[in-house]
């Protein structure tokens, strides 16, 4: 799995061009749940508790070290404190960056694919 590129309202991984913001798991990739905070907040651009504990369900947190948010290209999706702090509970390290960073550092990372996960906002 190669991500490519992003850019507003997009993100490329193995040449197909994907416009809806993604997770990538350790054996997949999916389409962020961000429905989920926009019902409880009227807007995606706030990242609940309950969204990030859909993402964790789907994997093996024992061996989750690092979850890479993209916070879009201007940065404006921002985790909640409720949520760093389940993560840090967890002892799960967060790091968010603008999402044209975040695609070369997840690329970058040292982690394995089972070790970290990256959801990505591609607009703003």
């Amino acid at each position: 799995m190669n991500i490519e590129s992003t850019e507003f309202g997009s993100i490329t991984i193995d040449g197909e061009k994907l416009d809806h913001d993604i997770v990538i798991y350790p054996d997949k990739i999916g389409e962020r749940k961000k429905e989920i905070t926009k019902e409880k907040h009227g807007t995606s651009h706030k990242f609940t508790r309950e969204e990030m504990e859909e993402y964790l369900n789907q994997v093996d947190t024992e061996k989750l070290r690092v979850i890479l948010i993209g916070t879009g290209q201007y940065g404006k999706l921002g985790l909640l404190d409720e949520t760093k702090r389940l993560l840090e509970d967890m002892g799960i390290k967060s790091i968010e960056l603008k999402t044209s960073e975040a695609v070369e550092r997840f690329e970058k990372m040292e982690e394995s694919r089972e070790e970290k996960l990256g959801i990505f906002h591609v607009t703003c």
